[in-house]
């Protein structure tokens, strides 16, 4: 039986897991230990300083620890996504690891490149959901089956904020500026897209702005996952706009890659 080919656009992939094979100890605070500490200390530990854990009308109906793990899957899925489009894209593009350059030698077209390396971050986000969403079921925060689709949500996420950084992060010159996008981005979006507090307790003008941002409709889509109380409708609006946001991040990587990667 003839083997079966691998499509162009997912041969990158072998780079980015022989390199990530060797590197995963540096990895395992933010994908695997983060999801248990996050969840014992906020969840469970603050979570019983607010009504003593009981459910609250203005969280739901649930209790604080069932209203926060959801949500901190996707903002994990979105840091991973940050993390490995920022220095990663950077890398791949310099001197130290010039693997870009490399792929280009190959019959690797630049689309290829792209895609390559958004595939291989979506599987990174959903790694990180994968094991967050074990983590939350054992911690009893888990309501519905429904719950198994956050591992689409978490990749869905992480390409939303993957696609449009990578097109940026491939023109710096220097780090400096990714510096900016962990504290003026993701930092903020972390705290005020409906992670830890709904967002109705937000100012009008602050409130408008997080139902603009892709992490409030990750947050949505999969609390409302976890508690099984998500319609059909919502579902879609949520994954649609989710969808949009990495289309277009897509399109606008693939036009500075070619810009870039030609000189």
């Amino acid at each position: 039986m003839a083997s079966m080919e691998i499509p162009m656009s997912l041969r990158p992939l072998h780079y980015f897991w022989t390199t990530f094979v060797r590197q995963w100890r540096s990895d395992i605070s933010t994908t695997f230990l983060t999801p248990v500490l996050y969840l014992a200390s906020i969840g469970l530990g603050l979570g019983h300083f607010i009504a003593h854990g009981r459910a609250l009308a203005s969280l739901g109906g649930e209790n604080y620890l069932s209203f926060v793990a959801p949500a901190l899957l996707v903002t994990t899925a979105m840091q991973v996504a940050v993390s490995r489009s920022t220095y990663d894209v950077y890398g791949c593009k310099n001197w130290w690891s010039g693997a870009y350059r490399s792929m280009l030698a190959t019959p690797l077209s630049v689309g290829n490149i792209v895609t390559g390396h958004l595939v291989w971050i979506a599987s990174r986000g959903l790694m990180a959901s994968a094991f967050y969403l074990a983590v939350s079921a054992a911690f009893g925060a888990v309501h519905s089956p429904a719950a198994a689709a956050d591992l689409l949500v978490g990749p869905a996420v992480a390409l939303a904020f993957a696609a449009p950084i990578i097109g940026y992060a491939v023109t710096v010159r220097h780090e400096q500026p990714f510096v900016m996008i962990f504290r003026l981005v993701m930092v903020p979006l972390f705290l005020f897209s409906g992670t830890f507090f709904p967002i109705s307790q937000l100012p009008a003008g602050l409130r408008s702005l997080a139902y603009a941002l892709p992490l409030w409709h990750g947050v949505e889509l999969s609390r409302g996952l976890y508690l099984g109380r998500l319609s059909s409708l919502a579902i879609l609006g949520h994954s649609a706009y989710l969808l949009g946001v990495a289309t277009i991040g897509v399109l606008a990587a693939r036009s500075t890659y070619r810009r870039t990667l030609a000189r």
